[in-house]
């Protein structure tokens, strides 16, 4: 058995179109649903405004201006030795409203001109299509992926960008963490996973179920799609993996375990198995829901399964039916909380972290599915200080990174789990997406740019740089 990772490793780094590129009416490109979401904070929720408010902070319009810096940020990613580096197209670009027939070619020249410099660096695009940076026109217009119209709509993005893109990418991911709206109760994510607004007396589990099933749908038929204009693409789905332990061996925590996971499962069931989970069916006739999916829409999931499965990994989760133990109820397991897990520490945004919750996702997934693994978000968000000579020692991001990979290889190594690659999330500062802060930063590239938009855009290497730097050079042999 082979002691080393594989010599085709992609080792990479990820950022998103929306919380990088910035040139947010640049070019043709119109409003996504990112760009009316204001600032917010450490335990400060973001806002969604109706339309842009002259009175309020998008630190997306600007993000790090990526659209302007991407060619020397590209030569940092040169230094750094990746192999792949994950980003996303914004829709907004290609189709300004969401709706049109001809794609705006502005947008288009931008990601023909963003991959030509990435290859000839020598780094492998890999490509979401939709990161939570739907058109805003498609909520105006639609109400987001709750209206089934909106599924074409996606269908043609992804068709104009795998046609004109067909010979400079071959990973592509349709939908990014997907499952985040799983259970309905965070109206960002159903906003930015769906561009859907539920009013109140709306059945709101309703709403995201269908919505989430037009997604898949309209996943599955960009991957018919993909596979007749580039049968060599690799096209995989994005999901949030937070594993939900039980609490304890008592069987009800176990029980509640299992159903809490279910959530999460529910859309990578559909995405790789081609169809609805009866746990999921049963579920909405328990609840009375209706969920529209026509004979011909099943044949479509059945036909368009992915070829792997992207995913994040952040945080595990704990919970609990034993009444002693506190902890926040769920909505749908009767009787059980959400508690703290006493085994882990917590970052400063109260993440817990568990590295070795990273191994148990890829040993329980690729049992669950047996498909590669493509870990594509995975990083420390922290409050980073510059030195009086300008530089960060963030060696608490390192020893996070570190443990993590630790966990992968030995996934890799000793449990012969296929993992695709590696591509810590932001590898550049860039705008936080639940908070909306630049100091809450996951780089190993420093970017000059605070909370309130000030700064130079400035880019200086932090300590960890030169830390992955060794990693990857080494194919992870010496953390």
């Amino acid at each position: 058995m082979s002691k080393k990772m594989p010599k085709d490793f992609l080792w990479g780094g990820a950022i998103a179109a929306h919380q990088a590129e910035g040139a947010y009416k640049v070019d043709g490109r119109g409003l996504s649903i990112a760009d009316v979401m204001t600032a917010g904070g450490n335990g400060i929720r973001r806002q969604i405004t109706s339309g842009i408010l002259d009175n309020a902070y998008y630190p997306n319009h600007e993000a790090i201006d990526f659209y302007h810096h991407y060619k020397e940020d590209i030569q940092l990613f040169k230094e750094l030795g990746l192999k792949c580096f994950r980003t996303s197209i914004s829709w907004s670009r290609i189709f300004p409203v969401g709706d049109e027939q001809e794609p705006n070619e502005k947008g288009l020249q931008f990601y023909d001109d963003l991959f030509d410099e990435l290859l000839e660096n020598g780094i492998e695009p890999v490509i979401t299509l939709s990161h939570f940076e739907i058109p805003y026109g498609i909520y105006e217009k639609f109400g987001g992926f709750q209206n089934k119209k909106v599924i074409d709509l996606f269908v043609h993005f992804a068709k104009c960008v795998f046609e004109r893109y067909k010979d400079k990418v071959t990973y592509w991911m349709t939908f990014n963490e997907i499952n985040n709206q799983a259970d309905g109760q965070d109206p960002l994510h159903v906003w930015t996973n769906s561009a859907m607004i539920i009013d109140e007396g709306q059945n709101k589990e309703e709403l995201v179920f269908q919505a989430g099933i037009n997604e898949l749908i309209a996943s599955a038929k960009a991957v018919c799609e993909g596979k007749k204009i580039n049968p060599d693409f690799k096209i995989g789905c994005m999901m949030a993996y937070v594993p939900v332990y039980p609490y304890s061996c008592n069987p009800g925590d176990m029980m509640a375990s299992v159903k809490a996971n279910e959530r999460r499962y529910f859309y990578s069931d559909i995405h790789v198995r081609g169809k609805i989970p009866t746990y999921a069916t049963k579920y909405w006739e328990k609840k009375g829901l209706n969920i529209v999916v026509t004979e011909q829409e099943l044949e479509v999931l059945r036909q368009g399964t992915v070829d792997y499965i992207g995913f994040s990994y952040y945080m595990s989760g704990a919970i609990s039916t034993l009444k002693d133990i506190p902890g926040h109820e769920t909505a749908d397991i009767p009787g059980a909380k959400i508690v703290k897990n006493p085994y882990i520490e917590s970052s400063d945004w109260d993440w817990p972290i568990d590295a070795v919750g990273l191994r148990y996702v890829l040993n329980t997934v690729y049992q669950r599915y047996d498909v590669p693994l493509f870990i594509v978000e995975n990083g420390f968000g922290a409050y980073d200080k510059l030195t009086e000579n300008g530089e960060i020692h963030d060696d608490y991001r390192i020893n996070y990174l570190k443990s993590h990979i630790e966990q992968l290889e030995k996934a890799v190594i000793e449990d012969g789990v296929p993992v695709i690659g590696y591509t810590p999330w932001g590898v550049i500062d860039i705008v936080s997406f639940g908070s909306g802060e630049m100091e809450k930063r996951y780089g190993m590239i420093y970017v000059d740019k605070d909370n309130e938009g000030n700064g130079t855009l400035k880019r200086s290497k932090k300590k960890s740089f030169e830390w992955y730097q060794h990693v990857i050079a080494t194919n992870g042999s010496d953390l």
